[in-house]
């Protein structure tokens, strides 16, 4: 099977109306289309993008199965495009997950649902929202692949390990960021970019990470959308309001990326296995 090299792959860094599902619906159709104009072959939406995040108790209101009519129409405008966007899954009536829908050839292809629901600072999810408990990868085209981990997903170092560990070429980072949301202390906007430079550079991995610009209330999303390459480099970055970004990934260098610094290779699961059998 002959694989291609190149992969173009984009954020799109946008705010989203809170509990406005038509609104924010329109605006992704126009993002997805200015993405196709530029074949992009990968576009990542930020966290709950279709809805908002301070929902509360809204989140029954907007909640959607995955049948629904409105996913439909967003996959069929997405064509061959692996699109990845933001929504409240209704798994059954008074069950709902933080989740990211992945959109390609006019189907739902894959669904990923948040594992960590953070409870901690301003944040309340475990509050709103199920745990999932399985991990997402979706082929984007022969040779490449894409995992989807949602914000603090990406705050567990064993459920990246574990993610990247089936060797996915692209890590999807969806988030929903705001300024002085864990802490006054702690600096969302520089941590976050350590974060997802870390993981990158570890497994020879390339990271999307798609955040939102603006205001929601009393919060403001930091933007900050990026795109890092396999070394940690960074490859793109948005600037301070709502826009698409994009970047061209390579295989060749994924795996120059990883035969140097074999960390998939001499991961060792056995022993890690074997190391955390006597943790709860």
């Amino acid at each position: 099977m002959h694989y291609q090299d190149k992969l173009k792959v984009a954020a799109a860094q946008i705010n989203s109306m809170l509990c406005d599902i038509d609104a924010n619906l329109d605006r992704h159709i126009s993002l997805i289309e200015e993405a196709k104009e530029q074949s992009v072959e990968l576009l990542v939406f930020p966290e709950l993008s279709l809805t908002g995040y301070s929902l509360g108790s809204n989140v029954m209101k907007v909640a959607m199965p995955l049948e629904d009519a409105r996913l439909m129409a967003l996959a069929k405008v997405c064509e061959g495009m692996q699109t990845i966007v933001g929504f409240v899954e209704e798994a059954s009536p008074g069950e709902y997950y933080n989740a990211m829908a992945i959109l390609q050839h006019g189907k739902l292809v894959a669904v990923h649902r948040k594992l960590n629901l953070p409870t901690y600072g301003g944040l309340e999810e475990g509050k709103w929202f199920s745990h999932g408990s399985e991990l997402t990868m979706a082929q984007v085209c022969p040779g490449w692949s894409s995992t989807p981990l949602i914000c603090a997903d990406l705050w567990n170092p064993a459920l990246v390990h574990a993610a990247l560990l089936p060797r996915p070429t692209v890590l999807c980072a969806p988030i929903n960021s705001a300024s002085g949301v864990v802490s006054q202390d702690f600096s969302n906007e520089e941590n976050w970019l350590l974060n997802v430079r870390f993981y990158a550079m570890t497994y020879g991995t390339p990271v999307i990470m798609s955040n939102r610009y603006g205001p929601e209330e009393q919060s403001h999303f930091w933007g900050g959308s990026c795109i890092i390459g396999p070394r940690g480099e960074l490859l793109a970055e948005a600037e301070d309001r709502e826009m698409l970004i994009m970047a061209e990934l390579s295989r060749t260098h994924i795996a120059r990326a990883r035969f140097e610094l074999p960390t998939h290779r001499d991961a060792d699961t056995p022993l890690i296995r074997e190391l955390m059998a006597g943790y709860r």
